[in-house]
């Protein structure tokens, strides 16, 4: 959010400094202007995508752990079953 907010402060100063500008030179802002916006979209995609994937980590992480949790209890069970002959 703070990429986007600076790019739209950005934009913002560049309209008011195009009141001087030749039609060339506001095309040319305006290319720059539109790259800073589909790269910050880029960027923000790329976040959102890092997150998901650590989100999805721990999601197998936790998996793991549970399965560990239920062989030892299942184990120790089995255990607890034998030393009582």
């Amino acid at each position: 959010m703070k990429r986007l907010a600076t790019a739209l402060a950005v934009t913002g100063l560049l309209a008011l400094g195009a009141c001087n500008r030749t039609p060339a030179e506001n095309n040319a802002a305006n290319v720059r202007d539109t790259a800073e916006n589909k790269a910050e979209a880029i960027d923000n995609q790329a976040d959102a995508a890092r997150d998901a994937g650590e989100n999805r980590a721990e999601v197998i992480e936790n998996t793991a752990d549970a399965v560990r949790d239920a062989g030892e209890n299942r184990a120790d069970a089995i255990e607890a079953n034998d030393s009582g002959r």
